[in-house]
């Protein structure tokens, strides 16, 4: 193999160059204008795989063996540890579990098994499931499948919630946006009567994003979000979970309205759309005056999400 020419100070400048970008991106994604064609989202919804790219690029420093290269590879390494290396803590699986296992699963509306749908996640043993997608033709076979572990239960339009524990005050959150019919119903608030107290819980479905010749279209979506934060601001409930497919990514800045609200899970990626191969994780758990645990992927159903689940310890 033929030794790269110059020096090791002077070889792979436009490796480092492009270190130096990913590193400048990590740091900065926020700064990335959304106008015209919302890069900035699309930046922030796959911001985990920069990762990877800083890993290509520290390998071919190494190869090149340049010195400047991999010293600016650092850059990106040390931006995406510091952002999401506390998501790769080790869990403390040898404590007792305590607080609340929850379920979130956008069940799809061509699930051909949603009576196994609701079985497999059962079988997970939470104590609340919320489930979006659901249309008539198949609510009936969740609502047979849960009843035995789950007696309680609500649904308003295409999102409901399955529970041990009573629910009451159930209601619909309006988070149409302008021009949408009435009949678009994809958010419900309840109260859990839990054993650490009443928790708030929201169900939601925020509108789909596109990515098509003009970018990624979320306008929507992001519509949708700073309704459901409204609603979220006027709760009375001190604990508040939020449960759904939000769509975006909690760094996706279009999910500000929730995100600074609520916090999300302390550990784990869980990446669970597409269902067959998962690049991003876009069904959320989040809590407010309530920790979320370790955030996981259950085993595949009939959906193309993966459902994710979460232990939340109330404060």
């Amino acid at each position: 193999m033929p030794r790269p020419r110059g020096s090791a100070w002077r070889r792979g400048r436009v490796l480092a160059a492009t270190a130096v970008l990913t590193g400048g991106l990590l740091l900065f994604h926020g700064a990335v204008p959304d106008s015209p064609v919302r890069l900035g989202s699309l930046l922030e919804s796959f911001l985990p795989w920069l990762g990877l790219v800083t890993a290509v690029l520290l390998a071919l420093a190494l190869l090149r063996r340049s010195a400047t290269a991999a010293l600016a590879a650092l850059l990106p390494l040390v931006a995406w540890t510091a952002h999401f290396g506390a998501l790769l803590r080790p869990g403390a699986d040898h404590e007792r579990p305590c607080g609340l296992l929850v379920v979130q699963h956008n069940a799809s509306d061509e699930n051909p098994d949603p009576a196994g749908t609701a079985r497999a996640l059962a079988a997970a043993g939470p104590d609340l499931i919320a489930l979006e997608e659901l249309l008539p033709p198949a609510l009936q076979a969740y609502e047979d499948a849960l009843a035995p572990e789950f007696p309680y239960h609500a649904v308003r339009g295409t999102v409901g919630i399955w529970s041990r524990h009573p629910l009451t005050g159930t209601r619909q959150i309006d988070i149409r946006p302008e021009g949408v019919d009435g009949s678009w119903n994809r958010a419900l608030r309840t109260v859990v009567r839990t054993p650490y107290g009443d928790l708030a819980a929201y169900v939601a479905h925020l509108p789909s994003v596109r990515l098509g010749a003009t970018g990624l279209a979320s306008a929507r979506r992001d519509e949708s979000a700073g309704l459901l934060g409204a609603a979220l601001d006027a709760e009375d409930q001190d604990r508040v979970l939020l449960l759904g497919d939000l769509n975006g990514t909690v760094d996706d800045g279009g999910l500000a309205p929730l995100t600074s609200r609520l916090d999300g899970p302390d550990r784990g990626f869980a990446f669970s759309f597409p269902a067959r191969l998962p690049l991003a994780r876009i069904d959320q758990i989040m809590a407010a005056s309530a920790t979320v645990g370790p955030i996981r992927t259950l085993p595949a159903t009939g959906s193309d999400h993966l459902p994710v689940a979460a232990r939340i310890t109330p404060a």
